[in-house]
């Protein structure tokens, strides 16, 4: 048995044993007693801000396949960070939130900087919540709190630990004990309800594939592709998706499910039976009043998470985990001579300028990058035209989930960081940048490279699109003009360069596979 100083070394030996790599945080003075048993092999990234934070360690988490781990000041920086939680609750990113306790005996007297009531202060972003009893249970709280994170269906949890714990004796044993436990938390279909899938598909006269998020990792991206080639599946994507699994230029592709229920329920009524995997069913957004599902449409389902199960207004949902699904169906269904899906073309852009469209952007930045960049997307203006940027293998998109602005900018940090392997481009509205523009500074200090590309016009355009389907009068509340995102940038030590043509933004973006550090490029839009 190995002798064990502190509370301290015991927390960080469990992290080790998950394999948590990196820390990140924005900590107070309830963390700093955490903060003095940090070891040298995992690196604490300061970040400024505390929804930027949770947004880099989610990109980190996603980008890396590890478990996210972030450290919050008490309860103000867990309520600072709940914006951008909302988006990592929504993804099923792996992350667990650790936030200081006000010393013990002051917790009774509610002492400055007291977490009152911490286990309820996350609901219901979060999947569990705890404070020990003992300090000496600090470790095995904390294991929980990983396993939990990364057990279908993943999510966040949080844990908040009283300052004073630190530096109390460990319990030896109890860590013995815990370095051994293991928990598999990723269900599979039972061979009965795979086949039910498989049978649904094999009967159909006109089948069509949806997929989310859940498909996208590497096992899931290929089976999809191929599924769709075996059977000849229209593919689309399911609305709101905050990652791509499917390539965006392969013959089966269809593009992107609108967000209203009436508009989704148009498309899907071309096909008699829908197999969605990895998706919510559906994740609207634009109101509507038309029915969910038209007349005629068997809908079939795999998610790992059972509460998007239970709230699907229709269809046959499984849970299980939907990449496995989806090599297990796609090796098991019949071979297809149905005809080919039409072809999908995309419109021709206006390139004038020196006001730019969002499709000659989109173009523009396709041009320069590369099959392995990664995109990080809170541009609401590119919202349904985001499959103009070529997709060609897993975890290349991501957006934010919840559709919370402030994720996108920070969250290319993690992305970065996670996979220093692959380019980083985050495209960015002018108007999304202002939410939290600190993560720059992070960005900066460590040296990450990303290209941000921030479009410049002035407003709040998806509110002004969606001011006309609400009969909204528009008003200056959406007018952001004023602002110089280039002098923003500069201000945390970023290059920084504007591009007058399409042709400039292009080669900007083709220099960032080779950039050591962040650098920002803004192109006005119209």
């Amino acid at each position: 048995m190995i002798a064990l100083a502190s509370v301290s070394d015991a927390f960080y030996r469990v992290l080790r044993r998950h394999g948590v790599t990196a820390v990140f945080g924005n900590p107070g003075s309830n963390e700093l007693s955490f903060l003095t048993g940090l070891p040298d092999d995992i690196p604490y990234y300061l970040v400024l801000q505390e929804g930027a934070a949770i947004a880099i360690a989610d990109g980190y988490a996603q980008a890396s396949g590890t478990i996210g781990f972030l450290n919050l000041h008490a309860a103000s920086g867990t309520g600072n960070s709940m914006g951008c939680m909302t988006n990592t609750a929504d993804c099923h990113t792996p992350m667990v939130i650790m936030a200081g306790q006000q010393a013990r005996r002051y917790v009774p007297v509610g002492a400055m900087l007291t977490n009152v009531d911490p286990v309820k202060l996350g609901d219901p972003l979060v999947k569990w919540s705890g404070e020990p009893l003992r300090p000496q249970d600090g470790p095995a709280l904390v294991s929980k709190g990983l396993m939990l994170a990364n057990s279908a269906p993943r999510g966040v949890v949080y844990l908040s630990v009283p300052l004073d714990d630190w530096a109390q004796p460990a319990d030896d044993g109890a860590l013995e004990l815990l370095a051994q436990r293991e928990v598999v938390g990723d269900p599979v279909l039972s061979q009965d309800t795979l086949d039910t899938l498989v049978e649904a598909l094999n009967g159909a006269s006109a089948p069509a594939l949806v997929l989310g998020p859940g498909a996208d990792t590497e096992e899931g991206f290929a089976a999809a592709v191929a599924l769709a080639e075996r059977a000849r599946l229209p593919v689309w994507i399911a609305p709101s998706p905050p990652r791509s699994p499917f390539p965006t230029r392969h013959r089966c592709y269809q593009g992107q499910l609108p967000s209203a229920a009436g508009a989704v329920a148009d498309i899907l009524g071309q096909y008699d039976t829908v197999v969605c995997f990895g998706a919510p069913v559906f994740r609207y957004h634009a109101p509507s009043d038309d029915d969910f599902l038209r007349p005629g449409v068997s809908v079939h389902a795999v998610t790992d998470d059972p509460d998007e199960a239970a709230r699907a207004p229709f269809g046959r949902i499984a849970i299980g985990d939907p990449s496995d699904a989806l090599a297990r169906v796609a090796a098991a269904v019949a071979e297809s001579d149905r005809a080919w899906p039409p072809a999908r073309t995309l419109p021709e852009a206006d390139t004038s300028g020196p006001h730019f469209t969002a499709e000659a952007i989109l173009d523009a930045i396709d041009r320069g990058k590369t099959d392995d960049t990664v995109i990080a997307l809170e541009w609401t203006s590119s919202d349904q035209l985001r499959d103009r940027l070529t997709i060609t293998r897993a975890k290349s998109l991501f957006y934010c989930a919840a559709g919370g602005l402030g994720w996108g900018l920070p969250a290319a940090i993690g992305l970065r960081l996670g996979r220093p392997d692959r380019p980083v481009v985050a495209l960015i509205g002018d108007g999304a940048m202002q939410y939290t523009p600190a993560a720059l500074w992070t960005a900066a200090r460590h040296q990450v490279a990303v290209t941000y590309v921030v479009c410049t016009n002035t407003k709040y355009r998806a509110l002004e699109e969606f001011s006309e389907l609400l009969h909204v009068p528009k008003g200056e509340y959406l007018d952001i003009s004023g602002l110089n995102v280039l002098d923003i940038a500069r201000g945390y030590g970023l290059e920084t360069h504007r591009a007058e043509s399409l042709d400039d933004l292009t080669d900007y973006i083709r220099q960032g596979a080779t950039a050591k550090g962040p650098r920002m490029v803004e192109i006005l839009q119209r």
